[in-house]
């Protein structure tokens, strides 16, 4: 057992010494190389020779993946910044009928994936569904006689990831709004200037980091979307790889334009991080004495009007449409097939989360125990996956699972003339892992900000009576830290249950989830029948949500 000095003093806000002989440092160093594996072996496809494959995409489609993303990554930019910036001010700095309902409702779009929103769309908007419909029997209309745009378009697809990601710009933009300087606004309003003079040239540039920071995170999630572009039929990068290792068969071209994709997402980043420079924005005041600045008749009518629009559009007739297909036949929530489905998914998002929750709990405590800069560079580095798109990694897991399982049936048989197949490639365990990679950080931010509420003299004092690390992690840190625990294990299982393109390249043969299902009835064109599915999955996403909105309404009066 490890013991502490017990002579050493206990001040708050100390750096732990870390006992003499630890396996946490090799135990963190080693998990962060694994982690990292899966992106490094992406990158690492770049220095393998282009083969024909790449020069037929680099040919005939390859300009149209670059085009596509880079239009998809614009529309969805502008559209998540107006919407987000916008909500965000009324409900922030403007009192209006319904602002209290309005600031944690406007939430609500993160709990329905961009694909099935897509799909909810479709069955609306298409030439056969209810508003074209209703169009023709009411002017006498034919096929022909009427324009109506065409949601399965790349136009289509920006217009849904906007509605489904604009939440990013707004959680962030908003606490940012709140947070501002009462005296800063007030000062504006004192020299004659009105309320769009103070949002344009003082509240916008003060809360500039917080809506880059929604912004690239709205990016993110945009490159990182299959599902939506590949219904409308929108070549980007994430279909092109889906398309190149399925249809074409080459693991190598599919890598390497995974590859391309991951630059996209680091030049983001950089992107991002040079736009601010070497600005730095202060804060002097919180914004809870804030006086709203009230509006009242037309006024206060438009702003409602306004908000309510964005929360109906967003998920009000999405969830509406579900609700109404779904109810067509309930009795498809109590057949084997969809328990099935179920199961599989709940399976699935437990071992997941529980994996994330706990490989959190060995980094950020092995940060804690050893603050260096080679343990902080590796937890972060580990972490990074988050902002890889689940494409990427599924390939990049594949790639070395499936060296793994050669290279140990070509050892069997050589030795012993046995053929052991695959044994991670297509097993819920490679699956597993891409999650893992996927959503540690979502895990480790929790993990992360629940120690640091912990001080450090609690570990000490533990440590003067006997503990060892591991000890005083169970002992003192897991009762702490039961919030932040549940938190984790909520926010990676919904995460879980929402992952399409990992799941849909890594499951196991005939091994069918929520999300997959969904996908694949949507895409025969089956709407009315994947509603049951992606109703449950609507549902389950809300529980995150609410999390977040009831943060909302803590914030501000």
């Amino acid at each position: 057992m490890e013991i502490g000095s017990p002579a050493t003093a206990s001040v708050p806000g100390t750096r732990l010494r870390p006992p003499s002989v630890s396996i946490w440092r090799p135990a963190l160093v080693v998990t962060a190389l694994v982690l990292i594996t899966p992106i490094a072996v992406i990158l690492g496809s770049l220095l393998l020779p282009f083969g024909e494959v790449w020069q037929h995409m680099l040919d005939t489609v390859l300009a149209d993946y670059i085009r596509n993303s880079l239009v998809l990554m614009l529309g969805v930019g502008v559209g998540s910044l107006f919407l987000g910036v916008s909500t965000a001010w009324l409900t922030a700095v403007c009192d209006f009928p319904g602002r209290r309902v309005f600031e944690w409702a406007l939430l609500l779009p993160m709990a329905i994936p961009a694909y099935i929103i897509a799909y909810t769309y479709t069955g609306m908007l298409d030439f056969a569904g209810p508003v074209q419909s209703a169009l023709r029997d009411s002017f006498g209309w034919r096929y022909g006689e009427y324009w109506f745009p065409e949601i399965r378009s790349l136009g289509g697809a920006v217009c849904m990831l906007s509605l489904v990601l604009y939440p990013y710009v707004y959680l962030l933009t908003r606490v940012a709004f709140a947070e501002q300087s009462t005296g800063l606004l007030e000062a504006a309003r004192s020299l004659g200037r009105g309320p769009w003079y103070a949002l344009l040239f003082v509240a916008l540039p003060m809360a500039r980091p917080a809506i880059a920071a929604g912004v690239s995170l709205a990016l993110m999630e945009t490159l990182a979307d299959f599902g939506t572009v590949d219904y409308f039929g929108v070549s980007t990068f994430t279909t092109g790889i889906f398309r190149t290792w399925y249809g074409l068969g080459d693991l190598t071209a599919a890598a390497q334009l995974a590859s391309c994709l991951l630059l996209f997402v680091f030049a983001l980043f950089a992107l991002e991080r040079a736009s601010r420079g070497r600005m730095r924005f202060h804060g002097s005041g919180a914004g809870r004495g804030v006086r709203r600045l009230k509006l009242s008749g037309w006024r206060g009518a438009l702003c409602c009007l306004f908000a309510a629009a964005v929360l109906l559009a967003g998920f009000g007739l999405p969830a509406a449409q579900l609700l109404l297909w779904t109810s067509q036949d309930f009795s498809q929530l109590s057949e084997p097939a969809f328990l099935g489905l179920a199961g599989n998914s709940f399976l699935l998002a437990a071992i997941a989360s529980l994996c994330c929750l706990l490989t959190a709990l060995l980094l950020a405590y092995g940060r804690r125990l050893h603050p260096g800069t080679l343990e902080t560079v590796a937890v972060r580095t580990a972490a990074m996956g988050y902002a890889v798109p689940g494409m990427v990694i599924a390939v990049g897991v594949l790639i070395p699972f499936a060296w793994l399982d050669n290279q140990v049936d070509a050892l069997m048989q050589q030795h012993f003339g046995i053929s052991t197949g695959l044994l991670l490639s297509g097993t819920i365990a490679a699956l597993v892992f891409a999650y893992l990679v996927r959503f540690l950080s979502v895990s480790l931010q929790s993990v992360e900000s629940g120690l640091a509420r912990v001080r450090p003299s609690l570990d000490e004092s533990a440590r003067s009576l006997g503990c060892g690390p591991g000890a005083v992690l169970a002992r003192v840190h897991l009762p702490l830290l039961r919030g932040s625990l549940l938190a984790a294990l909520l926010l990676v299982f919904v995460d879980v249950l929402k992952e399409l393109p990992a799941t849909l390249i890594l499951r196991p043969f005939n091994f069918n989830t929520l999300a997959v299902r969904t996908y694949e009835l949507a895409s025969d064109e089956r709407l009315a029948d994947a509603a049951t599915p992606a109703l449950a999955i609507v549902l389950i996403g809300l529980l995150p949500v609410l999390l977040l909105a009831r943060g909302q309404r803590e914030l501000g009066p």
